[in-house]
Order: C-alpha cells, then structure tokens, then sequence
C-alpha cells in the first residue's frame, strides 16, 4: 500500500564498519551484523515450509530480476516453492488459476481482475512461477473505504472479507508509519489510513496461513512492498501471531531490498542499520543497482 522506496532507520549503537566499496563487492548483507553474504547463504536458510517474505520496491527490474534469481535458487535446491503477491487480491484467485493452466490469456486475465497501474510484465514471472501462484490481498474497494472513511464505513457484505480476528499492526509500526507519512508523531486524521495498511498485513498474513495448513511441504515466498517487511512490524508480525495461533511452525526468512538509484554512500550505510525501537531491517538485505 505505502510506496516509499526507503525508510532511513534511527541510529543504533552497534559500531558496526560499513563501505559502499563493499557493497560493490557484494548485493547481499546479514541483516543481524551487515557483514558481507551471498545467496547461497540466503537460500541455506530456507527448509521445506519456510515462509520467505521479501520486500521490493514497485515496478524496478532489478528489483523483479532478484525476485525470479531467488526463485530459481530455491527450487535449484530441490525445494518445492509456490508464491503469494501483494499485487493480486484473494477474491481473484479463480481468475490466477484459469490464467495459469491456460484456460484465459493474459489479455482477459488482466481485465477480469482489472489489473492497472505498473506493468504486469514486472510481475507475470513471479504469479507463474511454482506449484502454486497466490493472490493474498484485499480488494482496494474495501481498504479504500476504510483509509477515507474508516472500518465502520464497510457493509457487513465488505467486512466479511476482512480476516477472521483482524487485528492492526503493532505500535512501533504504527509510529514509524505516521513518520514516513511525514509526521513526528500519530495525527488523528491518518488514524483511518494505518488500519488500512494494517488490513493489508493481515489480510496477506491470514491467507499464508491458510495455504500453509493446506501444504505443510511448500515453501511460500511472498513478493510484497518494502515496507510491509521492513523491520518485522507489519507482514511478518501478523505471520507469526497467526502461526502461532494456529499452532503452525515459525519459520520466516525476511527478505530487505534497497534500491541505491540516487542514494549516497552514508544513505546506504543508515538503510541498513538496525532500529532502536524494532530491530534488524531484516534477515537478510539485498542491494538493488
């Protein structure tokens, strides 16, 4: 839902020595320490029924050229992966199926689901991709009503689609939406617009488990924007409370891309910093160039 490509974290207390002219050397960094890693350490990480969440800025192709990189890389190792997007509703997931098995073109398929906005070919590898493609989010007619009107404005025919128990996202995440939204501090006025994102997290959450009581065996990578996935507090916190809920192993890698266009040296540096309030960015971070 929020597009901002990059978040600058506060300041953390590690006096951990960070160089671009590393990051020349190397795209991906250990999320915990910023030492230099790769993908093969990534891909080590993941086991049969991992949910991979990896963040990515909207319609950049290095950014889907990573995304299809880790694909392959996960299924080269002999797991069985399937993937879930943000960028296709649940409600649609008829219309995912028929366009996979062949039954409608693309052309039909993008008018059915009215698809719009960035170009799908950004995208059409990854919904392809694995035994299973996902849609996993609300429809925006109902998360649109709900940022300018609030949840109460919803017909009881729209809150039925809203997960089961839906819950909002955690303060810290709350906070640091309202300062990238351009405020300091939560203003009443924005209030409407947290639940939204927030209904995006567990609407996305909610569905991912729901495929995961179904097949244990899977590896569900989940193609999201960055900020759902920096630093746990929106898609992976509601991961791990329906997991959990559900009795369900916890397993989630976190996925961090950067898009360094246009960014200096100290901006890279501060990006991968972890927050004093909520922690590593993510697992696992991977530079886009």
């Amino acid at each position: 839902m929020f597009k901002k490509s990059s978040i600058l974290s506060f300041l953390f207390a590690f006096g951990l020595v960070f160089t671009f002219s590393a990051a020349a050397k190397a795209q991906i960094y250990d999320g915990a320490t910023q030492a230099q890693s790769d993908l093969q350490s990534l891909v080590d990480r993941v086991q049969p029924g991992s949910v991979v969440v990896v963040g990515e800025m909207h319609g950049l192709k290095p950014v889907h050229d990573q995304h299809v990189e880790l694909l392959n890389a996960l299924k080269n190792k002999g797991l069985k992966v399937s993937v879930g997007m943000e960028f296709f509703n649940y409600t649609d997931q008829m219309f995912i199926n028929q366009y996979r098995s062949g039954e409608i073109d693309e052309s039909a398929f993008l008018k059915i689901i009215n698809w719009g906005g960035y170009d799908f070919n950004f995208y059409k590898d990854e919904i392809l991709f694995g035994e299973f493609g996902l849609g996993i989010n609300l429809t925006r007619d109902v998360t649109k009503i709900i940022s300018k009107q609030g949840i109460d404005a919803l017909t009881p025919d729209q809150k039925k689609l809203l997960p089961p128990d839906f819950t909002i996202g955690r303060d810290s995440y709350r906070q640091r939406f309202f300062q990238a939204m351009g405020h300091p501090v939560p203003v009443a006025s924005l209030e409407n617009y947290f639940v939204a994102q927030s209904a995006w997290d567990d609407t996305m959450a909610w569905q991912t488990v729901e495929f995961k009581k179904q097949h244990p065996d899977q590896v569900f990578v989940i193609i999201v924007g960055e900020f759902h996935v920096q630093y746990g507090g929106g898609l992976p916190y509601r991961l791990k409370a329906r997991l959990n809920a559900e009795k369900l192993p916890i397993d989630i890698v976190t996925v961090s891309q950067v898009y360094t266009e246009g960014m200096t040296d100290q901006d890279i540096q501060d990006s991968m910093k972890p927050s004093v309030d909520e922690g590593i960015r993510a697992d696992f971070i991977w530079l886009s160039k």
